[in-house]
């Protein structure tokens, strides 16, 4: 199978998706003349036009309002913020406009739009432009919450998501666009709120999503040398959750760690630790244990931002802490 990049196999989604469907159309800051700020969208002005693929002003609100509107009409928006830090200035429209228009018409409008973009750490970006708000955005009813991890994943729920008649959050990374992997050159979806066991283990079991399986996966490899088989469950979206493939791997393996980078409260960390507890409570043998960044703004330095962020060396104390516990 043909390995490409992260940011081909959103490219190939959209585009694919853009070919089959005229209604389907491309909006954003720098996503047209510049071919994307991370060179998402390169080609696409020249396949499609100016007509589907939008340049916009630095007006996150404006142009996430015109997407809900282009929506509720019965077309279907991709609109990219260039980093869902941006997303704050537009999150009227979000959750006030697109999330619950199906809601207050009583049904008569739904509301078709992607919105999607780079969430999270990217190295030395400062505070306010290294956050991650997975977790605000799944709290929303009406909306949906994809934060991929693998270019196979991302093109197949991409695909999706342009399909579902719900707004969905997409949300990528800056430091995955360049990763590679295996993507079928056929066409393929992926359902939203389906888990996917990255690996396969019979010990603990690691919770994670988006770019920090990295750390999880690299956590288990480094456990495997000691004898601890770790089975590692990438979410892929946290909302619908796939509650079920997290219960059903803890009833195997008796113990959970989930690693996440948002802080700590009201993080997807601590809704899966609450429905675990509810549902698998007798099959715990040590209580969960959860990973996230410190309760704190992320600072400029790379000391400190290693100092905050979750990493393998965090992950692995954490799986100790629940095989070993007196």
């Amino acid at each position: 199978m043909r390995e490409i990049q992260f940011r081909e196999a959103l490219r190939e989604a959209m585009s694919e998706e853009m070919r089959r469907d005229p209604r389907v159309f491309l909006m954003g800051e720098e996503v047209a003349e510049y071919n994307g700020a991370y060179k998402v969208s390169q080609g696409m002005l020249d396949e499609f036009g100016p007509k589907r693929v939008i340049d916009t002003p630095i007006a996150e609100l404006g142009f996430a309002g015109v997407g809900v509107g282009a929506a509720i009409n019965g077309l279907r928006p991709i609109i990219e913020f260039m980093t869902f830090n941006f997303s704050l200035v537009a999150i009227d429209q979000v959750i006030n406009s697109a999330a619950k228009i199906l809601s207050m018409s009583g049904g008569q409008y739904s509301c078709p739009i992607v919105f999607r973009g780079p969430t999270g750490n990217a190295g030395q970006l400062g505070a306010q432009h290294s956050q991650n708000f997975e977790n605000w955005f799944a709290n929303t009813p009406g909306l949906k919450v994809v934060v991929p991890f693998t270019p196979y994943d991302a093109k197949g729920l991409l695909k999706t998501s342009i399909r579902d008649e719900d707004p969905v959050i997409f949300m990528e990374s800056e430091l995955m666009y360049g990763d590679k992997g295996e993507v079928p050159a056929e066409e393929y979806l992926i359902p939203l709120g389906q888990a996917d066991v990255k690996r396969s283990g019979t010990d603990v079991t690691i919770v994670s999503f988006g770019k920090i399986m990295k750390v999880a996966l690299a956590a288990a490899a480094e456990m495997e040398k000691d004898g601890i088989s770790c089975e590692v469950v990438d979410l892929r979206t946290v909302r619908p959750i796939d509650y079920a493939t997290v219960v059903e791997s803890v009833k195997k393996t008796n113990r959970l760690v989930i690693v996440e980078e948002a802080w700590p409260l009201s993080s997807i960390a601590t809704e899966i630790t609450y429905h675990v507890q509810k549902h698998a409570f007798d099959y715990l043998d040590a209580p969960i244990q959860r990973v996230n960044s410190f309760d704190a703004p992320l600072p400029y330095a790379p000391t400190l931002i290693e100092a905050i962020l979750p990493n393998v060396e965090k992950t692995v104390r954490a799986i100790k802490a629940v095989m070993y516990r007196d």
